[in-house]
């Protein structure tokens, strides 16, 4: 049997490139996403035209979705979908986040910084606590959560004083979880993805006043990264040979990090 997944930010960016990679893998996947622009963030979020064309691109082993992730009943709903119309629930992953900015962190906006939080660490709360129940009861042992947190997950960056805090709550958020998914069978992992060619790339380099391409200055490795080379880690800490690694946080940075 297919397995299934439940997939939030899944019109453009990692989230779909997460889609296309589970698909690939024989997964059935609800891919969730907004599809309307959310006040405080400076950049226009996916359309329901971006994830109509997730859709188109996997027939029936995709079914859309529009849900906010700051909702429990929209997680709630992407959940009690995933199992009635493909019948389980063995992933849930977490690819819904926003960046804000406003210059030094005493300058930033409540909105921003509101918006930041509701997105980047409820959304993944939201998701958890809608999708555990289902993963414990129906995984047997094979349940998969994972959240996309950030390189700046481990580390401060200039002006983005809100989104680094947020994923450093996502990398927390993630730890906890594992410790108390662990006796179920459930494992909890985040990936932590460096600049990577998406548009909150984009939204990034007009803080810093640059093009995109200058942030692969950043990484050791010379270049940005690509979405479909996150979505591959994603891909192996749903699959069986991590069924090993729960509480990890895999940087998928180019090395930015290491330096």
């Amino acid at each position: 049997m297919s397995r299934v997944a439940v997939v939030t930010g899944a019109a453009r960016g990692i989230g779909a490139a997460t889609v296309d990679a589970l698909v690939g893998a024989g997964y059935r996947v609800v891919a969730l996403d907004r599809c309307r622009d959310v006040a405080g963030v400076p950049y226009p979020m996916a359309t329901q035209r971006d994830l109509d064309a997730v859709v188109a691109r996997h027939g029936d082993a995709v079914l859309g979705l529009v849900g906010d992730v700051r909702s429990a009943a929209d997680m709630r709903l992407a959940v009690e979908t995933a199992t009635l119309h493909f019948g389980r629930l063995d992933a849930a992953i977490a690819c819904a986040g926003v960046m804000a900015a406003g210059g030094p962190v005493w300058e930033v906006e409540d909105a921003a910084v509101d918006a930041v939080w509701s997105v980047n660490v409820l959304g993944v709360r939201r998701l958890l606590e809608a999708a555990a129940p289902n993963l414990i009861e129906a995984a047997r042992g094979r349940g998969r959560v994972v959240a996309v947190a950030s390189a700046g997950g481990a580390m401060g960056l200039r002006h983005l004083a809100a989104y680094v805090a947020s994923k450093h709550a996502v990398v927390g958020l993630v730890r906890s979880a594992a410790i108390d998914l662990a006796d179920h069978g459930v494992t909890v992992n985040a990936v932590s993805p460096g600049s990577t060619r998406t548009a909150m790339l984009d939204a990034s380099a007009r803080v810093y006043g640059v093009d995109a391409a200058a942030f692969a200055a950043q990484q050791p490795i010379g270049r940005l990264l690509e979405p479909e080379e996150v979505a591959a880690a994603i891909l192996w800490l749903c699959s069986e040979s991590a069924a090993g690694v729960t509480g990890a946080n895999l940087a998928v940075d180019g090395g930015m990090t290491v330096v």
